[in-house]
């Protein structure tokens, strides 16, 4: 098993400076739009992002809320191992809001559909978009495209990319795996 370095944290850093700027650009004062960290690992990013954007930025307090799609997702039940369901925190309206789901890496497309499915049970936003860190653009298996990307990667079937949070794994690194 090989590992190579595709993000160091200096990089990351930059990406994630890039990407609020972008949501401002779009966004503005954030009034009517919400930030859906998926759970799990897109938690992290959708922090940091707040985090960016209230801080640095000096935008306005910005509803963030954290959604699982374990119990969505269309591959729930052809699975072995047992499925570990995460916290949903979507203490807010998401009727009529600008919505952005928020992930770590974009790969097949099924998660982002799943969660299509499960914010409807919070209402109905009046758009939704994505942003992730890491478009694997040659996996989908759904028509499923970000608005926002921090990095696009050209990774085949063996290869993983394994994105690493410093609140979670110590160090904020990408990196892709080949077995």
């Amino acid at each position: 098993m090989s590992q190579k370095v595709l993000l160091n944290s200096k990089e990351v850093t930059i990406i994630l400076h890039r990407l609020a700027c972008q949501l401002i650009e779009k966004h503005l004062d954030f009034s009517d739009t919400i930030l859906v960290g998926i759970q799990p690992r897109g938690v992290y990013l959708a922090e940091r992002l707040k985090e960016l954007l209230e801080k640095e930025y000096k935008t306005p307090e910005i509803a963030l809320g954290y959604l699982d799609i374990t119990f969505f997702r269309d591959d729930f039940r052809r699975t072995d191992k047992p499925l570990e369901a995460n916290k949903t925190q979507i203490n807010f309206i998401v009727e009529d809001k600008k919505v952005i789901f928020i992930d770590d890496v974009l790969f097949t497309g099924r998660s982002i559909r799943s969660a299509l499915t499960a914010i409807q049970s919070f209402g109905r936003p009046a758009e939704i978009e994505l942003l992730v860190l890491i478009d694997r653009r040659f996996s989908r298996h759904l028509p499923i495209q970000p608005d926002y990307r921090g990095r696009q990667v050209d990774a085949i079937n063996n290869e993983k990319v394994i994105v690493s949070w410093k609140e979670k794994d110590g160090e904020d690194v990408v990196y892709l795996v080949t077995n």
